[in-house]
């Protein structure tokens, strides 16, 4: 079972990296992509500046390979990979990055709504929205 967890915020290059190495898949015809990002919202007038995220690796990453493998199941992917950061992740930057591939493009689509709404329903992933004045707040996630 892979560790879907990465320290702090995904990396552009990290992205990068992980579209190249599909180039040499001949039979994928369409990729997707789903990137979290950071929003800085103002909740009781204060204004969010960062999220740290928590979990329970062990248990976290057993249910990212639940909904994964749910959506080989559900649909014809070629690869699925799913990557949520663990600690702080500042405003702006990417918290979650899923990636599909399949040989036709609607099936893309499709599988990235699936995984994304599967993961917001179910991943025991946890973030606490930092604010600018140093006070913290459970995030509900919408």
């Amino acid at each position: 079972m892979k560790n879907v967890f990465k320290k702090g915020a995904i990396s552009s290059e990290f992205i990068g990296e992980s579209i190249k190495k599909h180039q040499s898949k001949t039979s994928i015809g369409a990729h997707n992509i789903f990137l979290g990002q950071v929003r800085a919202d103002t909740i009781d007038g204060k204004m969010v500046s960062a999220i740290e995220y928590s979990t329970y690796e062990e248990m976290a990453n057993q249910k990212f390979h639940d909904i994964r493998e749910a959506a080989f199941e559900k649909f014809e992917l070629t690869c699925s990979h799913i990557y949520h950061s663990i600690g702080k992740v500042g405003v702006g930057e990417i918290c979650l990055f899923v990636f599909v591939s399949a040989p036709h493009r609607k099936v893309v689509f499709e599988a990235i709504e699936f995984i994304v709404e599967q993961i917001k329903k179910e991943a025991p992933v946890f973030g606490k929205e930092l604010f600018e004045d140093n006070t913290h707040v459970w995030k509900v996630n919408k």
